[in-house]
């Protein structure tokens, strides 16, 4: 049995003793001898002249105990089968020997043990403001609901439909074998069809509600199994490309040189009995091929190793870089970075780390500043701001200046989808402003 089918008996159980246990206290007030005499005084005083005196003593606390036993056996009645519904919720044995047929089970006891015991005991039931059709419905329909719930957790529009209308018919087959009286007989009736209509209207709200619930979850599942093929897919296809990326630096490197040197060394071999000179000049050769070679292999290795951003973020790397360049060219430095960051897409942080590069380049440089700051935040979009205190220029000149940084930094801005902003006067420092 579904684990989450179990939990839901075991909630319905709670709900149930919770109820009963709700409805006594209820009661405890409801027959506590001062307030029925506060309730049969002023029934009394309404009634004096036209109800003859009541066959029972005025004063209820003479009032004989055995009128309290219906009382008494509804509670006992209800908690018993409460309890036992509890019971086999935990009972992990009976749920394997019933496997399919014990949820149904459930329903059926929860649902049937309410209407059996309310038409049971409603005849004899002791009088007081919940003692009539009315409030024995009453007293029923939360556990029904209850039931009501479990159906249409578990089952299609169709069963709760069949389960609203037996309800009805099990309630209404119990009246017609038992002694009523004729105005209560029709009193259970219309109470049993209101309820059911009732019970219709809102299971089929429910019903909706689980069923969409259902299809979202299932929804769910599916997007997840697929975003982890997926991602299983692109893993794959990135170490494929980086084989071939890296078959093609071994080939364009390490391949190459030692063809080159193994094809100048056999040569070499060749003139080595015939011109010593023509040998010492191939060995030489191979010597610079070996060493360009080397250069090459170390390059295409170096391009191999993950960079700053990739090994450290955004943050750790800009602060890295800034740090840096502030020890190597004395300055002071005033960090203010935003942690942690919210997710950036590649293409945006490595556009964001490399104008930071870019200012900073400038500024040791070209600006002859001694101190700058790098500010870095996101409030609905990234705003990265650098700032120096050094010579600056006049940022509004429309003759050329010869900052081809500058320029490289703006296209690569829009690039990403934002907006580089360049602020700046002489002896008055440059501010550059990216938002993105």
């Amino acid at each position: 049995m579904p684990a989450d089918s179990v939990k839901i008996l075991r909630t319905a159980a709670l709900i149930w003793l919770g109820f009963l246990i709700a409805m006594l206290l209820m009661d405890v007030a409801l027959y506590n001898p001062r307030f029925q005499q506060v309730i049969g005084q002023a029934e009394r005083i309404q009634n004096l002249q036209q109800n003859p005196p009541p066959l029972l003593p005025q004063n209820p606390q003479v009032q004989p105990r055995n009128l309290f036993a219906p009382l008494y056996i509804f509670y006992t009645a209800n908690g018993i089968v409460a309890l036992s519904f509890l019971l086999f919720s935990y009972w992990n044995w009976i749920q394997e020997k019933l496997s399919k047929f014990f949820y149904p089970l459930m329903i059926l006891i929860i649902s049937t043990a309410p209407i059996i015991i309310n038409i049971l005991l409603v005849p004899r039931f002791p009088q007081g403001p919940l003692s009539s059709a009315e409030g024995m419905a009453l007293r029923q329909l939360p556990v029904l609901f209850v039931a009501l719930a479990l159906v249409a957790w578990e089952y299609q529009l169709i069963h709760v439909i069949f389960f609203s209308i037996a309800t009805a018919m099990l309630e209404f087959g119990l009246i017609l074998f038992n002694p009523f009286e004729f105005r209560n007989i029709y009193v259970f009736i219309f109470i049993a069809i209101i309820r059911a209509i009732s019970f219709i209207a809102v299971g089929i709200f429910i019903n909706a509600l689980v069923t969409r619930s259902r299809l979202q979850q299932q929804s769910l599942r599916e997007a997840n199994a697929n975003l982890t093929h997926y991602a299983s897919t692109l893993e794959q296809l990135t170490v494929s490309r980086e084989r071939n990326r890296l078959a093609r630096e071994l080939h364009d490197t390490v391949a190459h040189s030692l063809t080159a040197l193994s094809l100048s060394l056999e040569t070499a071999k060749a003139y080595f009995d015939v011109d010593i000179n023509q040998t010492r000049e191939l060995v030489d050769k191979s010597i610079d091929a070996t060493r360009k070679g080397v250069e090459e292999t170390r390059r295409a290795l170096k391009a191999l190793r993950s960079s700053d951003l990739e090994d450290l973020g955004l943050r750790l790397a800009i602060k890295k870089v800034a740090e840096s360049a502030a020890s190597r060219f004395a300055l002071d430095l005033e960090l203010g970075l935003q942690d942690p960051l919210p997710y950036l897409s590649p293409d945006v942080e490595q556009t964001i780390f490399r104008i930071t590069q870019e200012a900073i380049e400038n500024i040791t440089k070209h600006s002859g500043a001694n101190k700058f700051s790098i500010q870095l935040s996101n409030n609905g979009h990234t705003t990265l701001i650098i700032q120096d205190n050094g010579i600056g220029f006049d940022s509004k000149s429309k003759e050329p200046t010869g900052h081809f940084g500058l320029i490289g930094m703006k296209e690569r801005a829009q690039l990403a989808g934002g907006s580089l902003k360049i602020e700046s006067q002489k002896d008055k420092g440059t501010k550059v402003i990216l938002k993105i």
